[in-house]
């Protein structure tokens, strides 16, 4: 199975959260399945961690290595992805989770997530 983390949803799983149910911890260490996380959410992680609105316990460097031992893809925004941005109703107004949804949409992938707004764009969640 292919899948896309959602921001909160990587951080919990990097820091060992209990918030993040086990169902999804499995799904994510499941060696067959296809582990995503969009470049965007790192690029919220770095920006408010260095506005102190977010407090992670390991630099931004070391989870880009975390990533790579863990075999979590990094997705990267392509042109489709922007045009699909431009066409979500406004359910939700942050830039990122758009962005996350919009890739969704695009790359046929369900997201893990516990925000609830995402139901309302008709992706599928995990």
């Amino acid at each position: 199975m292919r899948m896309l983390l959602d921001t909160h949803v990587l951080i919990w799983y990097l820091e060992g959260n209990e918030s993040l149910s086990r169902r999804h911890r499995d799904l994510i260490v499941n060696a067959d399945n296809e582990v995503f996380v969009s470049i965007s959410s790192l690029w919220e992680v770095a920006i408010k961690t260095s506005i102190g609105k977010l407090t992670i316990a390991k630099p931004l460097t070391d989870i880009f290595k975390q990533l790579s031992v863990q075999s979590i893809n990094i997705l990267g925004i392509q042109p489709g992805h922007v045009l699909q941005v431009a066409a979500l109703p406004f359910h939700h107004r942050d830039p990122f989770d758009r962005m996350i949804i919009a890739q969704s949409y695009v790359e046929f992938l369900p997201i893990i997530t516990h925000d609830k707004t995402f139901a309302d764009y008709g992706v599928k969640l995990l």
